[in-house]
């Protein structure tokens, strides 16, 4: 039956068991039973059962079916209620496309990747879109006649889904998705599920912003209902997050691949001669006003195109329930903090500078990098070998930084600022191991003014002295002076964010 008032509502009872299936939108054409996962079609006053889905996965989103909350868009406050949700699995992880119901009748989507959010809206493409293949990872293209960045392009299927919804891929069918990213941070998607393609057009959100009510109360794992026995020593192996793709064993340090589930053959690898982190995996601590947990390390190894002097750098994966994920870089020359961009930076003089949302950053240095160990859980199915094309940027502050991580299939930039050791250490309530967190940065540039006169004019002495005495050395053949480790790596993401 169809209820009159400010919104229709169409309710009729499943085909499959009899129980009641509710369309709130008049937009939504499929659903999926919440007693029987059957899945109908609607067609009129008519529902038709075509299948059975199957069950959503707990991915220990704080999100579910019935959250309601708030977003402005094009100046107006808009209501909304997620009313269903699209599983997918892509070539390196999962992630979630809820559908959303706006007081205005419209739909919406709100996509959750690994802790990130993205709010779109169907958009016309202005043209005919062309085959997928065409759009290749790196390219700048314009679509309504704004330029974008090809940010990503995989081969995606859907896994589940629950509720009602606008669209229903084929359960289990590959189909490419594009994503698209300009640089005033907007998203782009093309979804090459259909015919026509579809287009959703939008920005990336946080949860606090949306004033969402009806959430989870938590999204970590109970340990003793998602634990396993590593398959190379059986000793117990907990998994704290229901993202988690890859982890090591407590026990052997061995990595653990977790992309195709607990119940399917897991794939490991033996990691020789371990790296034990400055920070224990497990730490808390609070940096820029939110409160991380340590819940991944990897170490990694890079090198500069046509030389054979290789330098490495650590990344901690911290996480929060509602921000997602970040990494804390430990290179040598500084600790930073670094978050994926929603938005793709322009890069002008043959790559040599880049600009993000009106700060222009320099090229400091361009490097292959590569992952040699790793331990605790990761959101991407991370394996030692991984490897890369990496570029870092500096903003003329030396404290604003901007990475560009590249894979054949996806680009991802990641942007942020360094950190004082000092910050670190008491954050992660070390203060009494800060003498391991210094680093090259350790120095303030205060102190060079705590310095008197007549030191600052001593060593002004001794500095020509000695460019003197090296004017007049006959051994000098030119060779410049080189900073072991260029970069140090720096800050890139970790690995694609899908």
């Amino acid at each position: 039956m169809a209820e009159s008032g400010t919104q229709r509502t169409y309710r009729a009872p499943c085909p499959g068991c009899g129980a009641p299936v509710e369309f709130k939108s008049a937009q939504s054409t499929h659903a999926v039973c919440p007693y029987c996962q059957s899945t109908v079609v609607r067609s009129g006053e008519v529902l038709t059962r075509v299948g059975k889905m199957a069950e959503v996965f707990d991915d220990h989103s704080p999100l579910q079916l019935m959250a309601s909350g708030r977003i402005v868009l094009d100046g107006k406050d808009l209501p909304f209620t997620l009313i269903g949700r699209l599983q997918y699995k892509g070539d390196a992880g999962t992630w979630t496309e809820w559908n959303a119901f706006l007081e205005d009748g419209s739909t919406a989507t709100l996509g959750e990747d690994n802790g990130a959010y993205v709010f779109t809206r169907p958009a016309a493409a202005g043209r005919e879109l062309p085959a997928a293949e065409q759009f290749r990872v790196g390219m700048t293209t314009a679509v309504a006649g704004k330029p974008y960045s090809v940010a990503a392009n995989v081969q995606a299927l859907l896994i589940s889904a629950q509720g009602e919804l606008p669209k229903l891929p084929p359960l289990g069918h590959p189909f490419s998705m594009v994503e698209l990213r300009s640089a005033d941070g907007e998203v782009l998607s093309i979804d090459y599920g259909s015919t026509p393609p579809e287009v959703d057009r939008g920005r990336a959100v946080q949860l606090d912003d949306l004033k969402l009510q009806g959430l989870k109360d938590a999204s970590a794992k109970d340990e003793t209902g998602r634990q396993f026995n590593c398959p190379n020593c059986g000793a117990p192996v907990p998994v704290k997050l229901g993202s988690t793709k890859s982890l090591t064993c407590p026990s052997c340090h061995s990595l653990i691949d977790l992309s195709s589930g607990l119940g399917a053959e897991l794939r490991h690898a033996v990691q020789d001669e371990p790296v034990n982190p400055l920070i224990p995996l497990g730490q808390t601590g609070q940096l820029e006003g939110v409160h991380w947990q340590v819940v991944g390390f990897q170490h990694r190894m890079g090198v500069e195109p046509g030389d054979d002097e290789h330098f490495g750098w650590d990344e901690y994966l911290l996480y929060h329930q509602k921000r997602g994920f970040a990494f804390l870089v430990d290179a040598t020359d500084g600790w930073s903090l670094v978050r994926p961009t929603t938005g793709a930076p322009q890069m002008t003089g043959g790559g040599q500078s880049a600009t993000y949302l009106g700060t222009t950053y320099r090229l400091s240095s361009q490097y292959d990098a590569e992952t040699t160990y790793v331990a605790g859980e990761f959101y991407w199915p991370v394996e030692r070998g991984q490897k890369s094309a990496n570029r870092d940027f500096a903003s003329s502050t030396g404290r604003g930084l901007l990475s560009m991580e590249q894979t054949p299939r996806e680009i991802t930039w990641s942007s942020g600022s360094k950190i004082d050791s000092a910050v670190v250490a008491q954050a992660f309530k070390l203060g009494g191991q800060q003498d391991m967190f210094k680093r090259e940065d350790a120095a303030p540039l205060a102190s060079a003014t705590s310095l008197g006169c007549g030191t600052i004019i001593v060593i002004a002495i001794v500095l020509i002295i000695l460019l003197l005495l090296m004017s007049n050395c006959s051994g000098s053949s030119g060779g410049g002076y080189r900073s072991s480790g260029g970069s140090f790596g720096g800050y890139s993401s970790g690995g694609g964010h899908k």
